[in-house]
C-alpha cells in the first residue's frame, strides 16, 4: 500500500522583524508550481510577480524564454523531490523588485492527515502589502502608520488602498481559499 505522505511546513518572510511566518500541511507529492499557489494564498501575496524556488545554489522557476536565469523547469517537480528528510529547507523568493525571501522548511513528515487540501495550522502577522519597497520599504510603511498626524499617512492609506493592520491573520479565511480552485491563489496567467 502506498502512503499517503504529507509535510509539515513552517515559511518566514526573511529580514523582517517582528517575523511573519505560516505554519502548514501539504500533501509531499505536489508540483512546485501548485506550491507556489500554495504559498501566495498562505502569505497574503496576490501572484503579482515572478517568483522562484531554490536549493543548493540550484534554481526551480518557470521557464526563462530570454535565458537570462539557468534554472531547472520547475513545472513537473514535486516538492518530495527537493524536501526529503524533516529539517530540509529551501528559499521561495517572490518579486524580484521588492526581493521577498521565504525560508521554508520541512518540520515534520506525517502520514495520519486525512485530507485532500492544504492546511493553514499556525502563523503570525500579516503579509506586507505588494510593491512596497521589500524590507525596508515595509520597515518605513510601518513607521508611517504609526502616527496619523503624519502628512504621509493619508497618502500611505490611499495608496495601501484598505484597512491594513500588520498584527492580523486570518487562517479560517486562509483555509477557505485553500480548497476553492488553484488553492483561492489569483491566476494571472
Amino acid at each position: 500500500m502506498n502512503e499517503n505522505k504529507w509535510y509539515e511546513i513552517k515559511i518566514e518572510l526573511k529580514d523582517i522583524k517582528p517575523i511573519i511566518w505560516r505554519s502548514f500541511v501539504v500533501d509531499s507529492n505536489i508540483l512546485l508550481p501548485d506550491f507556489h499557489k500554495i504559498i501566495q494564498t498562505i502569505m497574503g501575496w496576490t501572484n503579482s510577480h515572478l517568483h522562484q524556488f531554490s536549493k543548493n545554489d540550484i534554481i526551480f522557476s518557470e521557464p526563462d524564454e530570454e535565458g537570462f536565469i539557468e534554472s531547472i523547469n520547475y513545472k513537473k517537480i514535486r516538492l518530495c523531490e527537493i524536501l526529503k528528510t524533516e529539517g530540509d529547507s529551501i528559499i521561495y523568493e517572490y518579486d524580484f523588485g521588492d526581493g521577498w525571501e521565504h525560508d521554508i522548511q520541512l518540520i515534520k513528515i506525517k502520514t495520519d492527515i486525512e485530507s485532500k487540501y492544504p492546511l493553514c495550522i499556525g502563523g503570525e502577522r500579516c503579509c506586507p502589502p505588494e510593491d512596497c519597497g521589500g524590507p525596508p520599504g515595509y520597515e518605513d510603511l510601518l513607521k508611517v502608520l504609526k502616527n496619523p498626524n503624519k502628512k504621509e499617512y493619508k497618502e500611505m492609506i490611499e495608496w495601501i488602498g484598505y484597512n491594513f493592520d500588520s498584527e492580523k491573520i486570518d487562517i479560517t479565511g486562509i483555509n477557505k481559499k485553500l480548497k476553492k480552485n488553484d488553492f483561492g491563489c489569483i491566476d494571472l496567467d
